[in-house]
């Protein structure tokens, strides 16, 4: 096992939030600004030019036709019933690049690598994407629900309206775990809402509609049908449940925008596609979206949950051991007391097989699926229990700053604390615990923890969290003036 001492070079990985990007421009040279923070309000176009996008025809059937006109069939008055509700964003976001002086020859990280010298280029990229103002409990006007993904480091957001109005947004708050971000129109009057209906009664095969901003063409219109109700695709920060897949074309533009019912209501959230075939793409079911704004509109974040359990994988012998069919699931180890593994009756040597129907096939599974729910959720989670399965219904809880740092230091072996600027101080370390065998000590900075950037004790719960049962965890460690990438075996 290399110890702290021993430097080790790496490369952080660059996640793609989703399947689907973006439409992204690139403008002239700025200031380097700071990505967006929640509750801070930015000129979305300060000094800079902005992006074009069509101004559609003013909202309104043509006159004429008369209100019993066999034209006028759901599809058309749900869509113009809405579409005043559907906004264009744009969204400004600064990047910084080294100059490289041989983009034929290797890739800009090696230039960096070989020519640490080489200046850098800072560049404004803009971007297209799609959103819908909703009022979710008929006292917060002006809000737009749409994926985190579209605004994701932007230094600016305008939203643009049917009626030809571009106003400035600023972000309440976002999580990538779900893809839903919440903006804010201040100021703005006379803004229209589409209705919250529900995702709990859809069929498979009644007809959806989805509008949105595809390849930059403002409030396109598209129709289909719910394809099929809770499907669940891998990405590569992760997994996403419980999605509506839906044959309604969704096109790179259309991400957070709304899927609605025939009759004008909104039922998802437009968030991916599926890139090895065409006519699947997925929405976020408003119920869902539903309790992540709650969340985003009380705090700012959406709080990590858990159920209280430790946990291993399962091998070939312990599967034998078992009695299991086949090499899956999740073999509990300890339940923690007075949690909601506890109070449901799970037992050490449970054996954790699914949750609401989504199969787990070791502990990253059992994580990232937990990263789907709020404490507001109800989950039925599948065991196998001596050779006999069993469903066990429970909430799962928050999981706490204190409750991080206390299992953190139980099963890291080390105690942290604030620091000044970015990064936590460690200020204890286990005797023959993981972080004593690597090396750590007092002193030493947490800058990064499996990738997740750490800033401060609650950046650091957080990744805790992501990475709690997992056997070894990439730190980047600061010693004096030095970084130095360590893998912490637990």
């Amino acid at each position: 096992m290399m110890s702290i001492h021993d430097m080790l070079r790496g490369r952080t990985a660059k996640g793609a939030v989703l399947a689907l990007a973006t439409i992204a421009l690139t403008a002239a040279s700025v200031a380097f600004p700071a990505p967006l923070a929640a509750d801070q309000p930015v000129s979305s176009q300060p000094g800079r030019p902005a992006i074009t996008v069509p101004t559609p025809r003013a909202p309104g059937l043509p006159p004429g036709i008369p209100d019993n006109s066999p034209r006028l069939t759901p599809v058309v008055r749900a869509v113009n019933a809405v579409a005043p509700a559907v906004v264009n964003i744009t969204t400004a976001r600064v990047v910084e690049r080294n100059f490289n002086p041989f983009p034929g020859l290797m890739d800009d990280e090696a230039a960096r690598e070989m020519f640490p010298g080489l200046p850098t280029q800072r560049q404004t990229r803009r971007s297209l994407g799609s959103g819908v103002i909703i009022n979710p409990d008929g006292g917060h006007p002006g809000i737009v629900l749409t994926n985190a993904h579209v605004i994701a480091g932007a230094t600016g957001i305008a939203v643009h309206l049917l009626d030809g109005r571009s106003l400035d947004a600023e972000l309440l708050g976002s999580d990538t775990d779900f893809d839903i971000a919440v903006l804010r129109v201040p100021g703005a009057q006379n803004l229209p809402a589409v209705k919250m209906a529900t995702s709990s009664d859809l069929m498979p095969g009644e007809t959806v509609i989805a509008i949105g901003n595809p390849f930059g063409f403002a409030h396109t219109v598209t129709t289909g049908v719910v394809s099929a109700l809770g499907r669940s695709i891998k990405v590569e920060q992760g997994m996403i449940t419980d999605l509506i897949q839906t044959d309604t074309a969704i096109n790179p533009g259309n991400s957070g925008g709304p899927l609605l019912n025939i009759m004008g209501e909104l039922i998802g959230i437009n968030t991916a596609v599926y890139a090895k075939g065409e006519g699947i793409g997925f929405a976020i079911p408003v119920d869902k979206a539903r309790r992540v704004v709650e969340e985003l509109l009380g705090q700012g974040r959406v709080d990590p949950v858990w159920l209280g359990v430790l946990g291993q994988d399962i091998d070939q012998r312990t599967a034998a051991w078992l009695g299991l069919k086949r090499v899956s699931g999740m073999l509990v180890t300890e339940v923690q007391q007075d949690t909601p593994a506890a109070k449901a009756g799970l037992r050490s040597g449970d054996v954790l097989v699914s949750i609401n129907g989504n199969p787990i096939e070791d502990k990253d599974a059992y994580i990232m699926l937990l990263r789907n729910y709020t404490h507001r959720d109800t989950l039925e989670v599948g065991i196998l229990r001596e050779g006999r399965t069993a469903t066990l219904r429970m909430t799962p809880a928050v999981f706490t700053q204190e409750t991080a740092e206390r299992l953190a230091e139980r099963r890291w072996g080390l105690r942290v604390q604030e620091a000044q600027g970015s990064g936590v101080r460690i200020n204890a370390v286990l005797p023959n615990s993981p972080a004593a065998r690597l090396g750590l000590s007092p002193g030493d900075v947490v800058r990064q923890v499996g990738g997740v950037r750490v800033t401060n004790t609650r950046d650091f719960a957080q990744a805790f969290a992501r990475h709690r049962l997992a056997g070894k965890v990439t730190l980047l460690i600061q010693r004096g003036g030095k970084g130095y990438y360590v893998s912490l075996a637990v």
